[in-house]
């Protein structure tokens, strides 16, 4: 089955997925804000921002851990030049007698 889009995804449809849960939870807010106690109003306001604040979590910890061990960071750097100098060295040959020598104690 061919695919009428070319598989890439305009910019205008990640925008608007995005925003729609957003603007969706702010109309059902205003909507039901004068129907509900003020005491009651409190408590699902901040269980709803606590439920924000987690859904966000994960994305400020990938950005932070981004800054602090990314590819242009130091650590991202030293780990990148590690690994190309022991691409260079190899995977030593493996013994299987004197592996087992050593088992041993006889080596």
């Amino acid at each position: 089955m061919n695919d009428e889009h070319g598989g890439s995804v305009p910019p205008w449809v990640e925008t608007s997925t995005a925003t729609a849960p957003a603007l969706l939870g702010a109309a059902a807010g205003l909507l039901l804000g004068d129907l509900m106690h003020r005491g009651a109003r409190r408590g699902i306001g901040l269980g709803v921002g606590a439920l924000g604040v987690a859904a966000l979590l994960p994305f400020v910890v990938g950005g932070v851990r981004g800054l602090v061990v990314g590819p242009k960071s130091r650590t991202g750097v030293r780990r990148r030049i590690q690994t190309i100098r022991d691409a260079g060295i190899g995977v030593p040959d493996f013994d299987e007698v004197d592996e087992q020598l050593r088992e041993q104690g006889l080596l």
